[in-house]
């Protein structure tokens, strides 16, 4: 990086410049009532936020965005998704300052002098190489990807916030020319939403999936969404006639549950009738209901009244309590028949799984310092790990991506070891690489 000098002070808030875009006209770029939400957690050091902000907004004054908003309503939108996944103080100043290296005056030397090391430390992991001799634009791409697994390797965090990044640009892609949208769309896909779902962090890697497949596949992102609005005031009707039904036999002899329901996701149905084959008919999980209790006993004892009230569909059971995949995912899932023989999904699971099945490892943040914390975060990335490790032999960077991009994909299995623990294994594989896999903690 090239040595930047006079670089100007953090301005005080009440130096700032007035808001306006480029044609002068006051503009809101949400971070107010944002910053009014962080006051009102203890847990957030809200004079650090203050002064973050004040600085990426100053740095990115006169910058615009291809929609024509100031650019600075983007490290903002960045910190509020980070803030609603209840990440910690150095992770939303690294939003709103991911920035500012790559398209500022500043550097990491004075993010790190003004911030802390940790937050420097985010902020150059998010940001991409410099003015560097590679030839094409996957060379660039490969490049920057390997540099965000190295600094994710390091603190988890990097990724947390390149994902934020990553959903808030994925949100505001109609305004990138259509071939940028394609690659960006594509490499969301192979990249970006895999990495949510390894950090069961739901919430973003259905909305990353849905987003791509929008410009990937619009024809038939439209198809999919056309029979379901179809289906929708049907749906409607017989999931809320179901939760009445459920809710009548649990809330009797059940303390604080909830019950919800949802449609399957575009890209959940995508995978099966495009890429599957299946008929849009034969999806059994386009209706989903979801059980949140308070205890794993109430979660065991509500699946034998639902399984009394409904007929449940042979193979279709799954135990993630007693067996949690490896992203932390925990729940019961069972398809059973509705009415009128309507085949519909239930999900199982206690307040704190569904925490971690909507927010994965951020829904774990705050335990990372805690008593025995860090090594069950630890262990939760040992993927991470095994990634770069197998990536190291080569010195090529799209060699790499390659391999991170096989690892990433979710055809893979899960056998228990002689311990009893989960190895995760690609699709496959065979005894000899259990065997190998098994040797493996013992070296």
């Amino acid at each position: 990086m090239e040595n930047k000098k006079s670089i100007p002070p953090v301005p005080a808030a009440a130096e700032l410049p007035p808001e306006q875009t480029a044609d002068h006209k006051p503009y809101d770029d949400g971070f107010a009532p944002f910053f009014a939400e962080i006051q009102k957690k203890p847990q957030y050091d809200s004079a650090r936020i203050e002064k973050a902000y004040s600085l990426a907004r100053s740095a990115h004054e006169g910058q615009f965005r291809r929609s024509g908003e100031p650019y600075i309503m983007h490290p903002v939108a960045v910190a509020k998704i980070l803030f609603e996944l209840g990440m910690d103080n150095e992770c939303i100043i690294g939003a709103l300052l991911h920035d500012v290296v790559e398209d500022t005056p500043y550097d990491i030397d004075y993010i790190s002098r003004e911030f802390g090391p940790e937050v420097a430390l985010l902020v150059d992991g998010v940001t991409k190489l410099g003015q560097i001799p590679l030839s094409t634009r996957e060379e660039v791409q490969a490049e920057n990807i390997r540099k965000m697994f190295m600094a994710m390797n390091r603190d988890v965090r990097v990724i947390i916030i390149k994902l934020a990044d990553r959903l808030h640009n994925m949100r505001t892609a109609k305004f990138w020319p259509p071939y940028k949208q394609r690659e960006k769309s594509l490499e969301t896909l192979e990249i970006y939403a895999p990495i949510a779902h390894r950090l069961g962090i739901r919430a973003i890697k259905e909305e990353l999936e849905d987003l791509a497949i929008f410009y990937l596949d619009p024809i038939a992102y439209k198809e999919i969404e056309q029979n379901l609005r179809l289906k929708q005031v049907e749906g409607e009707r017989f999931l809320a006639d179901i939760k009445a039904q459920i809710r009548a036999k649990l809330e009797p002899i059940m303390k604080n549950v909830q019950i919800t329901s949802r449609v399957k996701s575009v890209h959940g149905i995508f995978r099966k009738v495009y890429i599957k084959g299946k008929d849009f008919e034969q999806i059994f999980d386009i209706y989903a209901v979801r059980i949140i209790v308070d205890s794993m006993i109430d979660c065991y004892n509500a699946l034998g009244i639902v399984h009394d009230m409904f007929t449940p569909l042979p193979g279709r059971f799954k135990d993630y309590i007693s067996t949690p995949k490896p992203n932390m995912y925990q729940s019961l899932h069972t398809t059973v028949l509705g009415p009128g023989g309507i085949p519909f999904e239930i999900q199982i699971r206690t307040w704190d799984m569904h925490r971690t099945a909507e927010y994965g490892i951020a829904a774990h943040w705050k335990y990372k310092l805690g008593k025995g914390g860090k090594d069950s975060i630890d262990n939760r990335l040992e993927w991470i790990h095994k990634m770069l490790e197998t990536g190291e032999a080569s010195t090529n960077a799209e060699d790499l991506v390659r391999n991170i991009k096989g690892d990433l994909s979710s055809d893979e299995i899960f056998v228990f070891t002689p311990n009893g623990d989960i190895k995760t294994l690609p699709s496959g594989a065979t005894v000899i690489d259990f065997a190998y896999a098994l040797s493996l903690i013992h070296i």
